[in-house]
C-alpha cells in the first residue's frame, strides 16, 4: 500500500479558529492518509454509533471511556443507525484491503466513520482517532474545545504481524497497576504483543500450583534486595484479560535452562548436586543452569509449561534460551529438543531467544534477536532454513540502554541508544541476507536492572517505545527521521496529559 502524506485540513480555518491536529503527527505513521474538506466537531450532540452485537460495541465503549472525561459530553454508545456522529462498522468485504488489523478512517462535517474487517481494526483506528484530537482530551477532567477531527481519509494496516514490547517484571517486581498503566500505553502505538518475562535469576513472578516456593521463596527478592512479589494465577488472568481488552497478546516467558537462580534455589532437587544455592539479587549473567541430565528437570518444566499454557489464551509461550554460559553447547542442544515438544504438546508456538538457533529450532519456532550486528550466522542460516524471527536488536531498541551520558537511568553495554539511533534502522533489511519475509516482527524489550518505579519504566521507554511500534506498524516508505521527529514532538504535550514522565531528548523538537 502507498504512503500518502498531508498536512491536515484541506482548507485553512478562519482566522481565530481551531486548528485541527494534521494528519501529519500521527504515530505510528499511517500507510495512508489524505487531507481534505471541512473537520468533524465532536460536541454534547455526537453518539458513538455500533452495530449490535460483537467486538464493535466493546471497542464503543471504550471509546466513549476515553473521550467524556475531558469533553463533559454524553457520547452514548448506541447501536441506532445514523449518518452523524462517530460510527464503527465492522466489514466483513474489507479483509482483503484491511486484514486482520487494518482501518479505514473517513472524517468529514457530517461525522466520523471508522470501518475495519475485525475488532483489532477499529481498536488501532480509534487510537488513530484520538492522536487526531487535541492532546487534552487525554485529561482525566473536563476541558474546553473544540475536538475537531481534521477532514479527510486515512487508509491503514500493519507493516508487520507481530508488534511487541517487554517488560522484565523479575528483576525487579511491578504490581498489577502499574502492569496495566504500561498496557495502556502500549495500546495507543497500536503494539499488539506483550511479552512478560516472568523469571530470572532474581525473582520467579507466578504462582505455578504444583511447584509453590517457586513463587512464595523465588519471588520473595529482586535486584537490590526488595522484597520482590508475585502474581498470583487470578492476578496473571487479570492482566491477560486487560491486555486482551486493548488488543494485546501476552506472551508469558518462562526462561531456561539459564537464568534460573530463583527456581534452584527455591528446590534443592532442581540441581545437580541436590544442594539449593542462595536467591540472588545481583546483575551478573550466565551463572545458573537447570541440570539438563536430571530427569526431575522435566517434570518440572512439564508442570511449569501445562500450568502456564492453560492460563495462556495467547497462541505463544517464550522459554527465554539465552545467556546459557553454564550449560555446555551439547546439554544446551539436548534441553532444547526435549523442551520444544512440551510447549507444542500444550497448544502453543514456542518462541525462544536466538541462541536457539545454536541448537535445533523445531519446526514453527520463532527465534527473538537480540544481537548487535544482524550478521551471525547461526541465526542467518536458521532464517533462512525458515524459522521466522523477531527483532529486538539490543543497541537499537533495548529500552533500558542509556539515551546519552545525561542518562540517570540504564545500562552501557550495548552503547548509547539515543532516540534518532532507535528509530534510524530497517527492520525489513536488518538480517544479512533474509528478505523481509522471515521477519515475523519487532519487539521494544524493557530490561528492569535499573528500574524500580512505575516512573523509571516511563523515563526508559519514552519517546523510544513509539518508534519501535511505527517500525513495526508504518509501511518501509513513511520511513524519515526528519518527518518522524517533527510527528514525535507533537506527542510531547500528550504524553503530559497522561502523566508519562518521558525524557526531553534534545534530539526532538518537543512542543
Amino acid at each position: 500500500m502507498a504512503a500518502t502524506f498531508g498536512t491536515g485540513a484541506a482548507a485553512a480555518p478562519a482566522k481565530g479558529r481551531a486548528v485541527p491536529v494534521g494528519f501529519d503527527r500521527v504515530v505510528p505513521a499511517p500507510a495512508s492518509a489524505v487531507p481534505g474538506g471541512a473537520p468533524y466537531e465532536i460536541t454534547a450532540a455526537t453518539a458513538i454509533r455500533v452495530p449490535a452485537g460483537g467486538e464493535a460495541g466493546a471497542v464503543g465503549a471504550y471509546l466513549a471511556g476515553l473521550l467524556r472525561p475531558s469533553t463533559g459530553y454524553p457520547l452514548p454508545v448506541t447501536t441506532e443507525s445514523g449518518s452523524d456522529g462517530i460510527r464503527l462498522a465492522l466489514d466483513a468485504g474489507s479483509a482483503g484491503a484491511l486484514g486482520e488489523e487494518g482501518y479505514r478512517l473517513d472524517s468529514g462535517p457530517g461525522g466520523v466513520t471508522i470501518t475495519a474487517y475485525r475488532g483489532a481494526g477499529l481498536f488501532h483506528g480509534v487510537q488513530t482517532l484520538r492522536q487526531l484530537l487535541p492532546a487534552a482530551v487525554e485529561s482525566r477532567t473536563a476541558k474546553a474545545g473544540p475536538w475537531q477531527v481534521a477532514g479527510g481519509t486515512v487508509t491503514d494496516r500493519p507493516r508487520f504481524a507481530y508488534r511487541g514490547a517487554m517488560l522484565d517484571v523479575a528483576r525487579h517486581f511491578f504490581p498489577v497497576a502499574e502492569v496495566k498503566r504500561y498496557i495502556d500505553q502500549l495500546a495507543l502505538y497500536k503494539v499488539n504483543y506483550f511479552h512478560l518475562h516472568l523469571s530470572d535469576d532474581q525473582g520467579w513472578r507466578l504462582a505455578v500450583d504444583s511447584w509453590p516456593r517457586l513463587a512464595t521463596y523465588g519471588g520473595s527478592t529482586e535486584v537490590g534486595g526488595g522484597e520482590g512479589g508475585y502474581y498470583t494465577k487470578a492476578d496473571y488472568t487479570e492482566l491477560v484479560e486487560y491486555a486482551a481488552s486493548r488488543h494485546l497478546t501476552v506472551v508469558p516467558e518462562i526462561d531456561m535452562p539459564g537464568h534460573t537462580n530463583a527456581a534452584l534455589a527455591s528446590y534443592p532437587e532442581l540441581n545437580c548436586d541436590g544442594t539449593a544455592p542462595p536467591l540472588y539479587t545481583g546483575t551478573e549473567v550466565g551463572f545458573s543452569s537447570l541440570c539438563v541430565p536430571l530427569e526431575r528437570t522435566y517434570d518440572f518444566v512439564d508442570d511449569v509449561v501445562r500450568e502456564v499454557a492453560a492460563l495462556t489464551p495467547g497462541p505463544y509461550l517464550h522459554i527465554g534460551g539465552d545467556e546459557a554460559h553454564s550449560t555446555s553447547r551439547e546439554d544446551y542442544a539436548a534441553f532444547m529438543d526435549r523442551v520444544q515438544p512440551v510447549v507444542a504438546a500444550y497448544g502453543k508456538t514456542v518462541l525462544a531467544w536466538h541462541q536457539l538457533t545454536g541448537a535445533r529450532p523445531a519446526p514453527g519456532a520463532i527465534a527473538q534477536y537480540w544481537g548487535l550486528t544482524g550478521t551471525e550466522p547461526e541465526v542467518v542460516a536458521a532464517a533462512d532454513s525458515g524459522t521466522r524471527m523477531i527483532l529486538s536488536p539490543a543497541n537499537r531498541i533495548y529500552l533500558d540502554m542509556k539515551y546519552d551520558r545525561r542518562s540517570r537511568l540504564g545500562l552501557g553495554w550495548a552503547g548509547y541508544v539515543g532516540v534518532r539511533q532507535s528509530y534510524d534502522w530497517n527492520p525489513g533489511a536488518y538480517l544479512a541476507g533474509v528478505p523481509e519475509s522471515a521477519i515475523h516482527g519487532v519487539e521494544a524489550p524493557l530490561w528492569t536492572e535499573t528500574a524500580e518505579t512505575g516512573a523509571d519504566l516511563e523515563y526508559l521507554a519514552f519517546p523510544r517505545l513509539a518508534g519501535a511500534a511505527e517500525l513495526g506498524w508504518s509501511p518501509a516508505a513513511t520511513h524519515d527521521w526528519e518527518a518522524y521527529r517533527l510527528r514525535l514532538g507533537a506527542q510531547g504535550p500528550r504524553w503530559e496529559e497522561l502523566g508519562i514522565g518521558f525524557y526531553r531528548s534534545p534530539e526532538v523538537p518537543w512542543e
